[in-house]
């Protein structure tokens, strides 16, 4: 008797081991019946039946996976090495499992790929200055790539821009002359408004002597407060500023 509940318990334990599986939240469960995908399961308790069915587990969490850096030839014919980072996700699990052989290196490689593609088609100055236009880009490109996979791409960011020492010399200079040539614009802009502003201060005083006497008087007073210069006048030039006379 003792034999026989001995017995019962091994095949109660075995048939445990083979035949039951817990399946988290986050997990899902690929059941094959001698050998030919049957349905998904999960989460909860799943009951196999021994020596017919098999699974597979698959985690349907969010994935990151880091694109290490490329070397990427920009459109302008810049050479430089960019990283990124993909967020993935499982939508499918029966199609990661039996239309690829491993996703995760899969979508590894074709965001690479990817990345390499895209940054291509694009000036240095679009890849600095718009990386959220270019992760939409890639994100979009990659996303309808893995579709077939059942793998959603979720974001894609660029981690790192990196470039060759001599070509950030030269966007320095190129920077350095921009603001040079910014700099002597808004300068030969003011001078322009300045002689404007001349000139129509000079037609206004030629129409009126006496403003033109007063404004010489004002220039006058304005010298005189410096006591280290010393003032020679034309005295007729003087009375002649005074008196209006000629």
């Amino acid at each position: 008797m003792i034999q026989i509940f001995i017995l019962l318990l091994f095949f109660l334990a075995l048939f445990v081991a083979t035949s039951v599986r817990i399946m988290r939240e986050y997990e899902r469960a690929v059941i094959f019946t001698l050998g030919r995908y049957t349905h998904t399961a999960g989460p909860g308790l799943i009951i196999l039946i021994p020596f017919i069915q098999s699974m597979v587990r698959v985690d349907i969490r969010v994935r990151t996976t880091d694109v290490p850096p490329q070397d990427v030839i920009s459109r302008d014919n810049v050479s430089v090495r960019v990283s990124a980072v993909v967020y993935y996700r499982v939508v499918d699990p029966s199609a990661v499992i039996v239309k690829v052989e491993d996703f995760m290196q899969a979508t590894s490689e074709i965001a690479q790929t990817t990345l390499r593609s895209v940054l291509g088609h694009h000036e240095l100055d679009n890849m600095l200055s718009n990386r959220d236009q270019l992760n939409k880009d890639i994100q979009e490109l990659l996303d309808h790539s893995t579709e077939g996979w059942g793998i959603k791409i979720t974001a894609v960011a660029i981690k790192q821009i990196d470039l060759d020492p001599s070509m950030i010399r030269a966007i320095a200079r190129q920077a350095e002359a921009e603001r040079e040539r910014r700099a002597k614009i808004i300068n030969a802009e003011g001078e322009l408004q300045a002689a404007k502003q001349l000139d129509e201060a000079a037609t206004i005083l030629a129409q009126r002597p006496e403003s033109m006497q007063l404004r010489y008087l004002s220039a006058l007073t304005d010298i005189a407060g410096d006591k280290t210069n010393t003032i020679i006048l034309p005295l007729p030039d003087l009375l002649s500023a005074i008196t209006g006379r000629k």
